[in-house]
């Protein structure tokens, strides 16, 4: 992946990860100047990139998701590739 805003949003979110906060969608568009931070995070999705939301809510009650970078579960990799033999069939 090039220098792109994809990339620079998965270093951001890989550097974010190993903190344990990851990046909420409103983060992502104003630092990377992204129009939309759910369609990137699902473009790296689609490339493989295993990232994960988490919603947190706060002492006030406001929920933020919280972008970050993981390792998939066996039961995540299992069913990739129980979905790609049926596609295969």
């Amino acid at each position: 992946m090039s220098n792109t805003k994809e990339a620079k949003v998965l270093g951001a979110l890989q550097m974010e990860s190993i903190g344990g906060k990851g990046l909420t969608a409103a983060q992502i568009e104003s630092r990377f100047g992204v129009g939309n931070a759910r369609a990137t995070v699902s473009s790296l999705r689609m490339k493989g990139y295993a990232i994960y939301a988490n919603r947190r809510t706060d002492t006030k009650g406001r929920t933020k998701t919280f972008y970050r970078v993981g390792n998939p579960s066996r039961a995540v990799v299992a069913a990739g590739y129980r979905a790609l033999a049926l596609a295969n069939g």
